[in-house]
């Protein structure tokens, strides 16, 4: 299932959001016109290897990606429940927010693969949390999802609760199927990045206090 678009209404311009994902754009053109030998040395000095971490690479590991889709993936994702967020507390705290989940993803990533020399990068940590933030914050929302029925491809109104608990259950399986045959890598997918990410942004988003001018909308419905 792949989300299109929030139903819930958005009336503040979501900068934030939108540099983010113009970051994520220039960095991934940048990395691709480098030649294959530097892109590598590129993702093991900018992306997390825990067996050798540096700080600075739980920030920067963010804005790089493996490819096309893990890239336009997240973007999408971002976008559809990330202008809502952002709506709700500003774009300052939005970015601080933001990068925090990440951290904590990071963080998550990097406890239960400490010895690994497999760099990991992407912004899913990060938009994890976006989107426990969003369960917290407009689970009655709806999201237009592309759905596949049996052969065709059609659109369906989804409870943002619904679908949320889904993907975070595909994010548990994965750690599950992870575990069982003792792969480090998950096919190259950091499933606990995305629950940490998840579960830190369901936690923190409370700390973030809303906007005077969004309750003010909201309150008036």
């Amino acid at each position: 299932m792949i989300p299109l678009r929030s139903t819930e209404r958005v009336h503040s311009t979501a900068f934030v959001t939108g540099t983010l994902i113009a970051i994520n754009l220039a960095v991934f053109f940048y990395q691709t016109a480098l030649p294959s030998y530097a892109q590598r040395d590129f993702i093991e000095t900018w992306g997390i290897v825990p067996d050798r971490l540096r700080v600075i690479t739980m920030v920067t590991s963010m804005f790089l990606h493996g490819g096309w889709m893990h890239l336009l993936g997240n973007m999408l994702f971002l976008w559809v429940f990330g202008r809502n967020v952002e709506d709700l507390i500003g774009g300052a705290r939005f970015l601080t927010f933001y990068l925090i989940c990440g951290i904590l993803a990071a963080i998550a990533h990097v406890v239960v693969n400490i010895w690994s020399p497999t760099p990991t990068i992407g912004a899913s940590g990060a938009i994890a949390g976006v989107m426990g933030a969003y369960l917290i914050k407009f689970p009655r929302a709806r999201i237009i999802t592309l759905v596949p029925v049996i052969i065709f491809i059609t659109t369906m109104e989804i409870p943002a609760w619904l679908l949320l608990l889904y993907w975070f259950g595909l994010q548990f399986l994965g750690t599950l199927t992870e575990t069982s045959y003792g792969a480090s890598t998950g096919g190259g997918t950091a499933w606990l990045a995305h629950i940490g990410g998840f579960i830190g942004g369901m936690l923190i988003i409370r700390l973030f206090p809303e906007q005077r001018r969004w309750k003010s909308w909201h309150w008036s419905e």
